[in-house]
């Protein structure tokens, strides 16, 4: 199951990275309570989050999973393989950051509208590589013309900010509970990440027992995105390794 960015649904994954997922695996993609077209309220909670998830896979009646977030989704991951770690069997975390350090969320992430530009300066490198490849995944998201999912609203954006926050709450003896999450881990990020620093990403595979670490160059945030091929082929070889 994948779990998705701050104010994401299911339109924001690129349709790339989930043809490569889905060429060896069946993919879950779900919007969560309140968040796309699903009704409900969004949690303001990473754990409160968490929880609503596990209540879609009991309705979908799925006991046994491996789990790829990415940013406030790897948060939401992390619970749950805390929570539920006899259902989890593999994790992958993406541009995401252990409790107590979420990282910096910059002003374009606040407007009210997201806009093509700012998911340019949010997710990708300054580089002129790197902004070209963000135009190819612009376009790649504007692909499916039907039956497109329902912008998120303000307070979809507000709950998840307000546990982001909390979150981020500097606490380094939070850090210890990593040590709690057995499974085997594919952390990854760009090299440059400036949503949530790479620095963090550094910090989950030193903590995390059984983590394997990946940066991708001349990449930021939205690495996955710059590198659907590649990152897909890695992550299809991790779950099956």
């Amino acid at each position: 199951m994948c779990l998705v960015h701050l104010r994401a649904t299911l339109d924001n994954w690129d349709p790339e990275l989930v043809h490569t997922f889905a060429a060896e695996w069946e993919v879950i993609l779900v919007d969560l309570a309140g968040v796309g077209g699903f009704t409900g309220t969004t949690p303001n909670t990473i754990e409160g989050t968490a929880y609503n998830a596990f209540a879609f896979l009991d309705a979908i009646k799925l006991d046994c999973y491996d789990l790829l977030g990415l940013s406030i989704g790897g948060f939401i991951a992390q619970e749950m393989a805390l929570f539920h770690a006899w259902q989890v069997r593999r994790l992958v975390l993406a541009g995401t950051a252990p409790l107590y350090t979420a990282g910096a969320i910059r002003d374009t992430a606040f407007r009210d509208a997201p806009t093509a530009e700012g998911l340019l300066t949010l997710f990708f490198e300054k580089s002129a590589s790197s902004q070209a490849k963000g135009v190819d995944f612009l376009k790649r998201l504007d692909m499916r013309t039907a039956e497109r999912d329902t912008s998120s609203t303000l307070a979809v954006r507000d709950a998840q900010l307000i546990a982001i926050s909390a979150w981020g709450v500097r606490d380094e003896t939070r850090l210890q509970r990593l040590a709690s999450i057995q499974q085997s881990v594919l952390v990854a990020n760009g090299d440059n990440d400036e949503m949530v620093p790479t620095e963090n990403t550094y910090l989950l595979a030193e903590h995390l027992p059984n983590a394997k670490l990946s940066i991708y160059p001349d990449a930021g945030h939205g690495f996955l995105f710059q590198y659907p091929v590649e990152f897909g082929t890695e992550v299809n070889a991790f779950l099956g390794s």
